[in-house]
């Protein structure tokens, strides 16, 4: 099985955390050509997005399906809980995550030179990216991981989308996500220490900082 990857994105690296996590022999490999709209790429990844699990033959697109399908093929280590109810806690964190907190941050990331900053399409993002906080934070328990004790595919999605929440907003002028939001800082303390997190975050700093570098 090989993990078409690009290190900077946070949906390729909700994946790796579960790949690392569960210590799965998957292969981590680049995009053809490095550009997601390359025939070679479009030809497995028709939707032309990161990350694809070529799963011996079978492309599967989609970070969430391809996380689930690493807990169907290999559920030892668990990431997911047992019961129905501990389960659908997951995914009510990961749907969140997918469809509501994601939305805002490509548009954020848009606005980061502040020579193209749109300042009414900033302030308008900034807000929706506000409110989903806030409600994360809420949603989030006083300490552990997102729905639990237990570390689960809810920490793999949050996690890296976080450390661009961190990263972007206080570039923004909006100061820190995790001021004023202490369920939220608590958790992002305490993800931070597990290896799987932990090495995945750090190829997103490395990809960064390659790209800063202009490679």
């Amino acid at each position: 099985m090989k993990l078409y990857n690009v290190s900077t994105s946070n949906f390729a690296a909700k994946s790796r955390i579960a790949i690392y996590d569960k210590g799965l022999p998957i292969d981590i490999v680049p995009i053809p050509g490095n550009d997601l709209k390359s025939p070679e790429y479009l030809k497995i990844n028709f939707l032309g997005k990161t990350p694809t699990l070529d799963a011996d033959g079978l492309m599967i697109p989609e970070s969430e399906t391809i996380n689930e399908y690493l807990e169907d093929k290999f559920p030892a280590p668990p990431l997911l809980p047992k019961s129905p109810e501990g389960r659908a806690r997951v995914r009510i964190f990961t749907r969140f995550h997918d469809l509501y907190l994601t939305s805002t941050q490509e548009a954020l990331a848009s606005q980061l030179n502040p020579q193209n900053r749109n300042q009414k399409l900033l302030n308008e993002k900034l807000a929706e990216q506000n409110l989903r906080l806030d409600q994360l934070d809420a949603m989030l328990a006083a300490s552990g991981f997102a729905a639990g004790n237990d570390f689960t595919l809810a920490d793999c999605a949050l996690a890296p989308t976080i450390f661009f929440a961190v990263t972007m907003l206080p570039i923004l002028g909006a100061g820190s996500p995790l001021e004023g939001r202490p369920n939220l800082a608590s958790w992002w303390t305490h993800v931070q220490s597990r290896p799987s997190v932990e090495r995945a975050l750090g190829e997103i700093r490395e990809g960064l900082a390659a790209m800063q570098r202009g490679h």
